[in-house]
């Protein structure tokens, strides 16, 4: 800048300026900054309102992203430019609009940067939306997003003639000391990069931790990771605990699950058509709970026991969650067909025989 900012003689200059002045010098400019401000306005609205009519968030495409990230910024360069031309077309030689000039070209270059964050997240997504090896998660993102603005400041503080190099230098020894201070925090972004990277998380996935902790994968930032619980309840578990503890993903390697429910009937029993009753029932409940289920149930007879002859039917569904349904509507639904059908469930039965007790002589 060529000339210093001096408030006292800003203050001054103002006060040898009548109102009536003031208010021709302001009058136009401020009608043209208004115009601007509703131009701008009308182009964001008509922006918002065609990603409203002719877009999905659950289908996601180029021009979804490119619009989404550049809506607001037509508002702000079209006030910033107006802005930037009013300052410099007018008679103003104070030092300040100078300085004002510096501020609007450092806010609509860090608009770009802006709209770079948010079409690199768009494009984040629809790949993940494509490939489903990448996880959906907001840590990436945010990584993204830091890189990115970081990038941006730097680059403005280097366009405004302001040398970046004393600040890398001084950001690389205060970095060692923020990493000393900063150790937990550190570990868990790259605990949680490590995570996403091998791929034993996916978001949706239900999991169960060896520390005892499990339920669906809702999310995994940069410093821990949010399962759902069945109850409903979000547990929040750093991500260095998590890569460090034992983990029975039950999502993968397929999403099928397998769903074991021992039954059992009376001895006189027909074994045929028990095993096709129950074949009916079972199909029935997993088509009602979850028709993706392509895999027949199954039905096995293993044991002689006391008063029944015991079986395990074998169900199957693609979501962990789905089981305690899936459960739940089968023994309903088969406990009243076999009443339907006459087939007995047995009650266990006991014959206790009591022994005369001879008094002694």
């Amino acid at each position: 800048m060529n000339e210093s900012f001096n408030i006292y003689e800003f203050v001054s200059t103002m006060k040898n300026i009548t109102p009536e002045e003031i208010w021709d010098m302001l009058f136009i400019p401020g009608c043209i900054f208004l115009a601007a401000l509703c131009i701008g306005q009308f182009i964001n609205s008509l922006i918002a309102s065609w990603l409203e009519r002719h877009f999905d968030e659950d289908e996601i495409s180029i021009r979804y992203i490119i619009l989404k990230s550049a809506r607001g910024l037509p508002r702000a360069w079209i006030v910033g430019m107006t802005l930037y031309w009013l300052i410099n077309s007018t008679n103003i030689n104070w030092a300040a609009a100078n300085l004002f000039s510096y501020i609007l070209s450092a806010w609509l270059s860090f608009t770009l940067f802006q709209v770079m964050a948010r079409a690199a997240t768009g494009f984040i997504e629809l790949c993940a939306q494509r490939n489903k090896n990448i996880p959906q998660t907001s840590l990436l993102p945010n990584i993204i997003n830091v890189v990115i603005y970081a990038m941006g400041i730097l680059l403005i503080l280097s366009s405004m003639g302001i040398s970046i190099a004393p600040l890398l230098t001084a950001m690389g020894i205060g970095g060692m000391a923020i990493a000393l201070g900063l150790q937990e925090t550190l570990a868990n972004i790259c605990a949680g990069i490590y995570l996403l990277m091998s791929k034993q998380l996916s978001i949706d996935d239900y999991v169960r931790l060896s520390t005892g902790e499990e339920g669906r994968v809702a999310d995994i930032t940069w410093r821990f990771t949010t399962i759902i619980a069945t109850s409903g309840n979000a547990v929040v578990v750093p991500n260095q605990k998590i890569s460090s503890a034992i983990i029975t993903n039950y999502c993968m390697p397929e999403p099928d699950m397998t769903i074991k429910v021992p039954c059992g009937v009376a001895y006189d029993s027909d074994l045929d058509f028990v095993e096709q009753v129950t074949l009916e029932v079972a199909w029935e409940i997993t088509q009602k709970v979850d028709n993706t289920v392509t895999k027949k149930p199954g039905v096995f007879f293993h044991t002689f026991n006391e008063s029944s002859i015991d079986f395990n039917v074998v169900l199957h569904c693609s979501k962990f969650a789905d089981q305690f349904k899936l459960k739940h509507e089968f023994i309903k639904a088969l406990t009243k067909r076999y009443r339907q059908e006459g087939i007995e469930i047995p009650f266990p039965i006991r014959t206790v025989y009591n022994q005369p007790v001879h008094e002694a002589n």
